[in-house]
């Protein structure tokens, strides 16, 4: 199966392309250096002469906090470059699929949201990346929209990277009072091939169980053995311009293992690199 992947040296891109070829796929690697997914002519000719069987739909503006100042910026590429690419693939009849989040809830569920419940969200990325959903269900018959959560990789700046930086700070604290699913990217690539033998449609792919922020770090130092002064704290003591769903927690459905183990795995192939790099 050709398959071209969107975002190809992004966090996800640089674990999914490998993970495809393992399994057998020819994989297209795009970037923004050799597509503009923002120019419709450029994606239309690019597909149209490569012509994939399946599109996996990564890049996507994900700065949070940068969207809320520059709407326009996100809406270019998660909404316009979106329905270039999801155009084109209707066109020929190409399998789409899309990289979604679960910032297009609210976070007001107590209970783990379904691929079927109300979208609310509550900023400009979340509100873009739904924009971009609509237009992949819209222009494509055959589509997966696959939304994730609290992504983490070996190829980007992430929240495990991040607490092990800290993990000496004397007075470290972290909000206990938003919850989600941590999800190794190599969980999300491998949920994503399992897609492709469901129906078509919308899928939560992240990983199973929940933490909070607070409790997700704790985790990576109990697994990394590192002793730390690691504190709960709430969210207001920690002002952020942007509002973010309190309770992001969304049923897989089984397409993904639990967080903790998946973390297991990540922290054990991170320090294997790390000795062959000694």
């Amino acid at each position: 199966m050709k398959v071209l992947v969107t975002g190809a040296k992004g966090m996800l891109g640089q674990d999914l392309c490998p993970i495809l070829e393992d399994s057998g796929c020819y994989v297209i690697e795009t970037d923004k250096d050799n597509l503009d997914i923002t120019d419709n002519s450029a994606v239309e000719e690019f597909i149209t002469e490569t012509h994939p069987d399946l599109v996996i739909h990564c890049a996507a503006y994900t700065n949070v906090n940068k969207a809320e100042e520059d709407l326009a910026g996100a809406e270019a590429i998660n909404v316009t470059g979106t329905e270039n690419i999801a155009e084109i693939c209707g066109k020929l009849g190409i399998t789409l699929v899309y990289i979604s989040t679960d910032y297009v809830f609210d976070g007001e569920k107590t209970e783990p949201y379904t691929p079927e419940d109300r979208v609310n969200p509550l900023n400009n990325y979340g509100m873009t990346k739904y924009e971009g959903e609509e237009a992949v269900r819209s222009l494509c018959k055959k589509y997966y929209i696959a939304r994730t959560s609290w992504l983490y990789g070996h190829y980007g700046k992430n929240f495990v990277e991040t607490m092990i930086s800290l993990a000496t700070k004397p007075d470290l604290k972290v909000v206990d009072d938003q919850v989600g699913c941590p999800t190794w990217t190599v969980e999300l690539a491998n949920g994503i091939l399992k897609l492709l033998s469901k129906p078509y449609g919308t899928y939560h792919v992240c990983g199973s169980g929940m933490t909070s922020w607070y409790g997700f770090a704790k985790e990576i130092f109990n697994q990394m053995k590192l002793e730390t002064n690691l504190q709960p704290c709430t969210s207001d003591e920690f002002p952020s311009p942007v509002k973010r769903p309190k309770y992001s927690v969304m049923d897989n459905q089984g397409i993904c293992r639990d967080w903790r183990i998946a973390l297991k795995d990540y922290l054990a192939l991170r320090n294997f690199d790390e000795g062959d790099a000694e």
